[in-house]
């Protein structure tokens, strides 16, 4: 046999060996890695830097995060760029599964929407019950609303609210659009001290460098409801299918609900998210 050949099946044995010894064949390997496409809240909030690691720590898997708004990660997942998804925009979550995109769609948490604005608050809204009337209120002031407007969950309900006042902000001067995340358009809104919506764990994680306060909450509209959806592998065979199942399954454990209970407390007196796995919808905000 050719000396050079020889070596060459030597050292093939010896990395499929080495594979078996860890327990991994070569495709198994390189299905250590899962892409999760995500919304910036669950990123810029601070919660993925605490449960990833741990995560990544008992399966094994080594997470590749893309934080994006909740419409682009659907985008995602539809385009199979993505293994599974953590998103807070319930309706375009239902298409997206009722089109065969997704599979296993879980109930992980919930936060609310707060509209924050500056202390001198031009248009008087602070301490309205109705996140309508305080929109109306804005619009009428003609007071700078800075909005995402990036097709993400937050966008999409601040969309549904302006639709129930009948006004159709776009295009006026004092309704402006970031294009960006959460964290990025709060910063925005407080530069140039604006109101803006904004999911209330961001805008814990940020408020000590924001000089925006807290104007309007409580209204049932406000909801901020997170699931897990794991993409469908009938679409797109190629999807690590065993590390997004594994992903999601350790969102709606009771460890991780039990870690996302606290998240936020010693910081900030209150969690940012509240767990709620194994419950129904309609059951939030009661």
């Amino acid at each position: 046999m050719n000396r050079k050949i020889g070596n060459q099946i030597i050292l093939s044995l010896g990395i499929v060996g080495l594979f078996l010894f860890f327990g991994m064949t070569p495709v198994h390997a390189q299905q250590k890695t899962i892409i999760l496409a995500t919304t910036t809240s669950t990123q810029d909030s601070g919660l993925l830097d605490v449960l990833l690691p741990i995560f990544e720590k008992k399966t094994g898997y080594f997470v590749k995060t893309i934080a994006v708004g909740s419409g682009q990660a659907m985008a995602m997942g539809q385009k199979g760029e993505a293994d599974v998804l953590l998103v807070h925009s319930p309706d375009a979550e239902k298409k997206f599964m009722a089109e065969g995109y997704g599979i296993n769609r879980r109930l992980v948490m919930h936060n609310d929407f707060i509209v924050v604005g500056p202390a001198e608050d031009p248009a008087k809204i602070k301490g309205l019950k109705s996140s309508q009337e305080a929109f109306k209120k804005v619009a009428s002031a003609m007071a700078l609303f800075v909005s995402r407007g990036d097709n993400s969950g937050t966008d999409a309900k601040e969309k549904a609210i302006w639709k129930a006042t009948g006004i159709k902000p776009e295009g006026d001067k004092w309704y402006q659009q970031t294009g960006l995340g959460m964290g990025q358009t709060l910063n925005v809104a407080a530069e140039k001290k604006g109101y803006t919506l904004a999911d209330r764990g961001t805008y814990l994680a940020m408020k000590k460098n924001l000089n925006l306060g807290i104007l309007v909450e409580g209204d049932s509209i406000l909801l901020n409801i997170y699931h897990v959806i794991e993409i469908d592998p009938a679409k797109w065979p190629k999807v690590n299918v065993p590390g997004a199942k594994a992903f999601s399954d350790f969102m709606v454990s009771k460890e991780t609900q039990d870690m996302i209970k606290t998240f936020g407390v010693d910081k900030f007196g209150s969690p940012l998210f509240f767990p709620d796995a194994g419950r129904k919808e309609e059951e939030l905000g009661r």
